[in-house]
């Protein structure tokens, strides 16, 4: 047995405030934050600069997130998505071009998002909160075990434009516990903190990444980027057995995960058992569901949300559920070519009366702030700007170039996102966030968290410890090998394609949490040992 409870790492609790991030430096920061009187928005902001510093191929300001705020009663979503430049087209690229380089990147939002979270909610001017990430950019950080497996894993991606493999293989062989510096990184957070989102979209940072993309083949413009500003939205909202879970809104897809608990809700799933045989497979099932009406409505310009959410259509999905027998799925990402009885979407309009990095923090004043950011893939488009420190992101690969699906490369489109930022109320208090990394995973591992939590009684550790799986095409699943050999069996006897993956596997995600003590008001957090996630509190 583990040595607490059902996790091996320890619940780490606090009064005053707790951060979970993807590494501990920059959970560090943003506890150092919270010390010196900052809220939580402050934290989060010094978390996501400093992950750029320490988690370079994960973060960056060049990439894209969502992040949801909550405070007394209000809950605010933050979209700071970028766009698909004004020249993309679909008939001057290949899936290469668009997988990595300078065809594949959307306008940058991560930078504009922290400041537009931080001049709306934060107590602390620019300097402060950006001051860890500078430190660490210029003093140097080790490098971690994983940043070396990630580092080492995306040579390729490294190997797009000499200014990446400068900044991250240039100073010899990567290797655990090596320090490496980012002075011109810190160079453009010093310029930002003296001059704002103005010196990033439109002054000279702007003008320098526009210059090099332009000049290398790339879409990306000085009009796009002066053109960025985050977006204000409300969450996408459903009860769950008494609470309320709030996550992204469209366009993002949210929803998916948000119409899997909807079904699952009418089980007894705690009867069945947590990871047993009837409960994976109704879950497998539910997240086909979902899944199929992702790709049928994610990307129209008029999402069913209501439908989408409503009690009665999760009745009329989980009708569709064979309870013995696995269905064929079309997947996580458009194709043209159909599966002999592949599930279709369902009908949500008829029921329209009735929606890569995680990171967390909360402050002894009630504030909780759920992000999740990313570059696309590690290292994102592997396209980096002289003199900034920046890689750009390669959101682009995750449109299509078919003309067929509605998710095809188009100027000034968002692609759709998976990312989904999540927090649970009950009787109105904060109870519970849990967030991921993980591409179309996001939707199935995030269910899973909160279904580990909400079901089946687990802490925050717990819950995100839990062994996983991830549904793919057809009837493959992939399950960590620490779910039991007899139950693996036991869903491969419906039909269910199982394939084994390595006990703690990044494939299902690298989660972080933070949960509240009804009663007493403690603050908990959790995080992921299947990377560098690391949980601070005071």
């Amino acid at each position: 047995m583990p040595p607490h409870r059902l996790a091996y790492r320890p619940t780490v609790m606090g009064r005053r405030g707790v951060v979970t991030s993807a590494h501990p430096l920059a959970s560090m920061a943003g506890i150092e934050i919270l010390l010196a009187g900052g809220n939580a928005v402050d934290a989060a902001v010094a978390v996501g600069s400093t992950l750029n510093v320490v988690e370079p191929f994960m973060s960056s300001a060049a990439g894209i997130g969502l992040m949801l705020i909550s405070r007394g009663g209000e809950r605010h979503v933050l979209d700071f998505i970028g766009r698909a430049p004004r020249a993309a087209d679909a008939a001057r690229c290949t899936e290469d071009e668009l997988a990595g380089g300078p065809k594949s990147c959307a306008t940058p939002g991560n930078l504009g998002g922290w400041l537009a979270a931080l001049e709306r909610f934060g107590t602390m001017d620019r300097a402060r909160v950006l001051a860890p990430a500078i430190g660490h950019a210029e003093r140097g950080v080790p490098l971690t075990f994983k940043n070396v497996e990630f580092v080492e894993a995306a040579r390729a991606t490294l190997g797009r434009s000499k200014e990446a493999a400068r900044l991250y293989l240039g100073a010899g062989e990567p290797r655990a516990g090596g320090v490496v510096t980012y002075r011109e990184l810190a160079s453009t957070f010093r310029q930002v903190a003296e001059g704002g989102a103005e010196v990033f979209y439109r002054g000279p940072v702007g003008k320098a990444i526009a210059r090099a993309v332009r000049e290398a083949g790339g879409w990306l413009g000085e009009d796009d980027l002066a053109e960025f500003k985050p977006e204000w939205r409300e969450p996408a909202t459903i009860a769950y057995r008494g609470q309320q879970i709030y996550s992204m809104p469209p366009p993002f897809s949210a929803f998916q995960m948000l119409e899997t608990l909807n079904i699952l809700e009418g089980y007894d799933l705690r009867g069945w058992g947590h990871n047993s045989v009837d409960y994976l497979h109704h879950l497998i099932e539910a997240v086909k569901l979902g899944s199929a009406d992702r790709l049928a409505y994610a990307y129209s310009p008029d999402v069913p949300i209501k439908g989408l959410l409503s009690k009665k259509y999760a009745d009329s999905q989980r009708a569709r559920i064979d309870a013995k027998r696995a269905a064929v799925s079309e997947g996580e990402r458009h194709t043209r070519d159909r599966l002999p009885n592949q599930i279709v979407e369902g009908h949500p309009a008829k029921f329209a009366d009735e929606h890569t990095t995680h990171f967390a923090c909360a402050d002894a004043a009630g504030t909780v702030v759920s992000v999740t950011q990313t570059l696309g893939v590690p290292f994102g488009s592997g396209f980096a700007i002289p003199g900034t420190g920046l890689v750009l992101n390669n959101i682009l690969k995750w449109m299509d170039l078919d003309p067929a699906s509605p998710n095809a490369v188009r100027a000034g489109r968002k692609a759709g996102t998976m990312m989904s930022p999540t927090q649970v109320f009950r009787d109105g208090a904060f109870a519970l966030s849990v967030g991921t990394p993980g591409s179309y995973g996001i939707l199935q591992t995030t269910a899973q968290m909160l279904l580990n939590a909400l079901e089946f009684g687990m802490n925050v550790q717990e819950a995100i410890e839990a062994p996983r799986v991830r549904v793919y095409r057809d009837r493959l699943v992939d399950a960590e090998a620490r779910i039991a050999p007899e139950v693996r069996e036991g869903l491969a006897a419906r039909g269910h394609q199982m394939n084994a993956i390595a006990d703690w596997s990044w494939i299902v995600g690298g989660g972080q949490g933070l949960m509240r003590d009804a009663a007493s008001g403690a603050l908990m957090a959790g995080a992921d040992p299947r990377r560098d996630g690391y949980a601070l509190a005071i």
